[in-house]
């Protein structure tokens, strides 16, 4: 199943009247930063633990326009997949250019993502930071 985080998802709904599907990668570029989470199935532990940080905290996410995206169907092959190629659970930042920014075995906390997003180029121009 890929679907969209709940909560995120309100990111993206403020810059589009109603989402009927997940949206691609190439449609998100210079507007968000997906955060794709992958599993190989929804009761996978990691997915469970990655999810609920989340969904517990997920305004640092939202103030740097972060859309989640998440996969549990490794036997669906979809489009996340067939280009991302996660094995097993997966954690993958892309920035607002569309490259991958940072790929993790295991998950981190929304701390942890917002210090990942916050080292990248694009993040430190929206800031005026130039901290490298």
């Amino acid at each position: 199943m890929t679907r969209i985080g709940p909560i995120l998802a309100a990111l993206l709904l403020a810059a589009t009247a109603v989402l009927a599907e997940q949206p691609d990668l190439d449609s998100l570029k210079w507007v968000a930063r997906p955060l794709v989470v992958f599993a190989d199935a929804p009761e996978d532990p990691k997915f469970i633990q990655q999810m609920a940080w989340i969904e517990a905290d997920p305004q640092p996410l939202i103030d740097r326009r972060v859309v989640v995206l998440t996969d549990t169907d490794p036997e669906a092959n979809g489009p996340l997949r067939q280009r991302l190629r996660p094995r097993g659970f997966g954690l993958v930042l892309i920035d607002t250019d569309g490259r991958v920014a940072q790929r993790r075995p295991l998950p981190a906390t929304v701390r942890e993502i917002s210090s990942m997003i916050d080292r990248t180029p694009s993040r430190r121009q929206e800031t005026g930071s130039h901290r490298p």
